[in-house]
């Protein structure tokens, strides 16, 4: 764990806030902004730009935990909510709103620390899946190009799907562009010529 992280802890309480920055400060050598009001919560938030939010709320409400997931841009950085009680389907809620961590009954000064570090090696879990699905579409869209820019050439010149593949291969290491580039441009070529 990185000792310089920035922290905002969001709890009106003092005798709770005081517990979670005691917690913070026994594991480490952390940078913990304290925010009472959840008045104008986002702004406060990007006031300290944190690398994780920690809020404690004693009773949550689904428009409790929207408002939280606006204000502390879970997929910007990990978030984990303490509360005192959760009702049926609130913690489902706060998975699906973003937050790395969702813990019921759970404020203590022991386990402060641990949650924090499961906030984030989740929040990096789920970071690194976003980046994988994103890298996934965008190679199947670039597969559809290729293999539509494939059929352009195997009307056009009646040649086989491998010679088609081959040539605009070799026309990309020609031009020293990808596959996907000269197959979008072929493809984008063919649709102004209809």
């Amino acid at each position: 764990m990185t000792a310089s992280l920035t922290i905002v802890v969001v709890e009106p309480d003092p005798a709770r806030a005081r517990l979670i920055v005691d917690a913070l400060r026994e594991a480490g050598d952390f940078d913990i902004h304290v925010v009472a009001e959840r008045a104008a919560l986002a702004r406060q938030i990007a006031l300290h730009n944190p690398d994780v939010v920690l809020v404690d709320v004693a009773d949550p409400s689904r428009d409790i935990l929207e408002e939280l997931a606006l204000a502390s841009a879970p997929l910007d950085r990990p978030v984990a909510l303490f509360v005192d009680r959760s009702d049926e389907g609130l913690s489902t809620a706060a998975i699906e709103a973003g937050l790395s961590a969702y813990v019921v009954d759970g404020l203590t000064q022991a386990r402060v620390k641990p949650v924090l570090d499961a906030a984030i090696a989740r929040f990096h879990m789920v970071q690194r899946m976003r980046t994988e699905l994103a890298e996934t579409k965008r190679a199947l869209e670039e597969r559809k190009v290729i293999d539509r820019a494939k059929g352009l050439l195997i009307r056009a010149r009646g040649i086989t799907e491998e010679e088609a593949y081959a040539l605009l291969r070799r026309t990309a290491m020609d031009k020293n562009r990808r596959i996907a580039d000269v197959a979008e441009a072929l493809v984008t070529a063919s649709d102004l010529l209809k």
